[in-house]
């Protein structure tokens, strides 16, 4: 069993204080030592240091102001033409006639080497690297930066980013997650904390030099600030601070670069699976808030608790919010789509060789008719992609029902899963019974009823008839509202169906627990374009028989 040195020197004193007529022969047979060493132990309580062999001379000891040189060469060298250890062992070789060490032997001396040269440079300028612990103040300083994070959007892995904007003080931050950092991203992650925070900060916040900001990096910490920056700062009384540029200056914003990866390593890991960004940015809400109980490293308080010392004095907010959208007037193409930031999303047909107004968010984008928002489709973020709703098309389809099978807006909502099993089978009954053309032509009828009806009683209503062998679009209709009366679904529109005669082939069937289908004929009326009934009052006096007193005789005065 190993003992070490100082434990036998505290034994062996042990035993000859405890013991005062053992002898040091008796000692050193006791512990298995020598006399020497029981002698030493009786002379000093601590062990000596044991002596050290003298360094053996390396082998590139002839060769290591040569290679000094070398690294020496490469401080002032571009950052991609340096030394490498192949390099070095070659010009040993020839120009030195030197080829005794190995690989390794010169890998570890130009690894040792290298720091003590790079200091020895910048000693004369007084400049060491390190960092200075900072003290913050209450409601002074906030950091903001963005940070790569992956997601399970409506079922595909895609690239984001995650907003971070961290208080220096409490360590409060608010986190949000945009489809790219481009400027309406950054403008609304900015607005969204500052309502999530309750107020402004009274100082500076802390930045990277970000395109959506900075347009020129000028001398020092001048900046030249892109126009919708300076706006918005404008707005918020905010100002900036912006560190230097490279990874020199990210010690300057140390309190957001840690905090950005520790919530990505906790609460995005494994990547969230979504159906929108919206509803993965409310969950992130909930985190933050969550978050108020939770202790920075070193602090004996909570961050919810330093929080409330600074919300007071944050400067507050402007009445009305920025707008952080960037307004747009795409022309509609022929196809029906609309083309932005080299993307295309789909408008209603209606509006096909027209000018519409388009709001551009980070995740979203709004097509507007007047005040009247006409179509939304989450943003894109890939050239040449696109997003088409098939509900824009259904006019166009109904006049070429054979582009339905092809269109590549069925593509989608086949892939979205709101094109159902139900819709399905309608199509497949209405077309085995009416042929391809007529079937698709009562398909996209039903797929009508989707802009007055919930798509909950449209489905119940699809069923209903499918079960009885109809296709007819009016029926499905008819079922669709017996199914919100029995279900108390909210209905979008109070718009009846005008009433016909039943179809000879479509008889009246019993459905499910004495239900009754009743058919419609399918020809319908035209809707009245007159919204009110004309005023008949002028034509009523005219009409109405003549008084004496209104009677005058020709020649007469009143």
């Amino acid at each position: 069993m190993y003992r070490s040195r100082e434990w036998i020197f505290e034994r062996i004193r042990r035993d000859h204080r405890l013991e005062p007529g053992v002898s040091g022969r008796e000692l050193a047979r006791r512990y298995k030592v020598s006399r020497n060493t029981v002698a030493k132990a009786l002379a000093q309580p601590v062990p000596p240091p044991r002596k050290k062999p003298p360094p053996r001379q390396s082998v590139l000891e002839p060769v290591k102001g040569f290679i000094d040189v070398m690294l020496r060469e490469d401080l002032a060298a571009p950052r991609k033409q340096k030394h490498t250890i192949s390099r070095v062992m070659e010009r040993l070789a020839a120009e030195h006639d030197f080829e005794l060490a190995s690989y390794t032997t010169v890998r570890d001396y130009m690894a040792r080497r290298r720091p003590e040269l790079v200091l020895d440079a910048k000693e004369g300028r007084r400049h060491l690297e390190g960092t200075v612990p900072q003290t913050k103040q209450p409601g002074e300083e906030a950091e903001v930066d963005f940070a790569d994070v992956w997601l399970d959007l409506a079922g595909q892995r895609r690239k984001c980013v995650l907003f971070t904007l961290r208080m220096s003080y409490s360590g409060k931050a608010v986190h949000r997650v945009y489809a790219t950092a481009l400027q309406e991203a950054f403008l609304e992650g900015h607005a969204e904390a500052f309502e999530a925070l309750g107020g402004c900060h009274t100082v500076h916040i802390r930045y990277d030099n970000l395109k959506p900001a900075v347009k020129q990096v000028l001398f020092g910490r001048s900046r030249t600030e892109t126009a919708r920056w300076a706006a918005f700062k404008s707005w918020y009384s905010s100002s900036a601070f912006y560190c230097t540029p490279g990874e020199e200056g990210a010690h300057e914003k140390g309190g957001v670069e840690h905090e950005g990866g520790r919530f990505r390593r906790k609460h995005l890991v494994p990547p969230p699976d979504v159906e929108s960004l919206a509803e993965l940015n409310e969950r992130l809400a909930a985190i933050d808030l969550a978050e108020d109980a939770r202790h920075v490293h070193g602090r004996p308080t909570s961050i919810g608790f330093d929080f409330q010392a600074e919300r007071a004095i944050l400067r507050p907010l402007p009445a009305d919010p920025y707008d952080c959208g960037i307004d747009l007037t795409p022309v509609v193409h022929r196809n029906g789509r609309i083309t932005v930031r080299q993307s295309y999303y789909s408008v209603p047909a209606k509006f096909i060789g027209l000018k519409v107004r388009v709001k551009l968010l980070a995740n979203e984008l709004w097509v507007y008719d007047g005040r009247k928002v006409v179509a939304r489709h989450p943003r894109l973020t890939r050239r040449y992609s696109a997003h088409d709703i098939l509900d824009h098309y259904l006019e166009i389809l109904l006049v070429r029902p054979g582009a339905f099978a092809g269109a590549s807006a069925l593509a989608q909502v086949f892939a979205e899963g709101t094109f159902t099993k139900t819709h399905e089978a309608f199509w497949a009954a209405a077309k085995a019974k009416c042929g391809d053309r007529e079937g698709t032509r009562l398909l996209i009828e039903v797929l009508l009823l989707h802009r007055q009806l919930p798509a909950e009683a449209v489905i119940a209503g699809m069923v209903t008839v499918v079960r009885v062998g109809s296709v007819n679009p009016d029926l499905v209709a008819i079922e669709a509202r017996k199914a919100m009366e029995n279900t108390g679904l909210d209905d979008r529109d109070d718009t009846d169906v005008d009433e016909a005669e039943p179809d000879a082939e479509d008889e009246d069937a019993p459905v499910g627990e004495g239900a009754t289908v009743i058919s419609l004929h399918t020809r319908r009326l035209p809707p009245d374009p007159r919204t009110a009934l004309p005023d008949m009052a002028k034509y009523d006096r005219l009409l109405a028989p003549v008084t004496s007193t209104t009677n005058h005789k020709k020649g007469t005065t009143a």
